[in-house]
C-alpha cells in the first residue's frame, strides 16, 4: 500500500496543528465553499478524547477524511465525511466507512447522512432511524447501523 492508501487513525488529543489544518481544509472546501453549508463547521467535537479521525491523503493534502465520536447520548456517531473535488469516484470515503466498521462495528453507530446519500450509506447497513432534518441548510436522514 502506498502512503497515498493508509488510513491514518487519530484521535482527537493526538493530532498535530498540520493534521488539525488539512482537516479543516479540506472540510472548509467541500462543506464550506462547495455545499455553502450555513452552520459553523469547528463545533468542539474534533479534539474529545472520544473523537477519532479517519483519513487518506497525498502530496495535495487529505483525499478523503471521515470523523467520528461518541455522543453524549452514548452512541457512536460517523459525520463530516467528505472527498476531496479531484478524489471522487475512487471509494474513497467506502474505505474510510469500512474502516471505521472494522473498528466499531460491533457498537450500534448513528449517522445524520445528507439525504441524496441514503442508499449509499444502506449499501453498509443503515437504515432510516427518523424523518428527514434540515442542518446547516442541508436535508439529512437520521440512519442507524445495529452492532454486528
Amino acid at each position: 500500500m502506498t502512503s497515498s492508501d493508509q488510513v491514518h487513525v487519530v484521535d482527537g488529543p493526538d493530532l498535530t496543528a498540520a493534521d488539525v489544518y488539512a482537516i479543516w481544509q479540506v472540510r472548509d472546501v467541500v462543506f464550506a465553499v462547495e455545499q455553502q453549508c450555513d452552520e459553523p463547521d469547528v463545533d468542539g467535537i474534533d479534539l474529545l478524547p472520544s473523537c477519532t479521525h479517519l483519513w487518506v491523503a497525498d502530496e495535495h493534502g487529505i483525499r478523503s477524511y471521515l470523523r467520528t465520536y461518541v455522543a453524549e447520548a452514548g452512541y457512536r456517531k460517523i459525520g463530516r465525511v467528505c472527498t476531496r473535488k479531484d478524489q471522487r469516484g475512487l471509494g474513497l470515503s467506502g474505505r474510510l466507512v469500512r474502516a471505521a466498521h472494522d473498528r466499531w462495528g460491533a457498537d450500534e453507530i448513528h449517522i445524520g447522512a445528507q439525504a441524496y446519500l441514503h442508499d449509499w450509506y444502506a449499501g453498509f447497513g443503515y437504515e432510516r432511524s427518523g424523518e428527514n432534518f434540515f442542518e446547516a441548510g442541508i436535508e439529512h436522514v437520521p440512519m442507524v447501523r445495529p452492532g454486528q
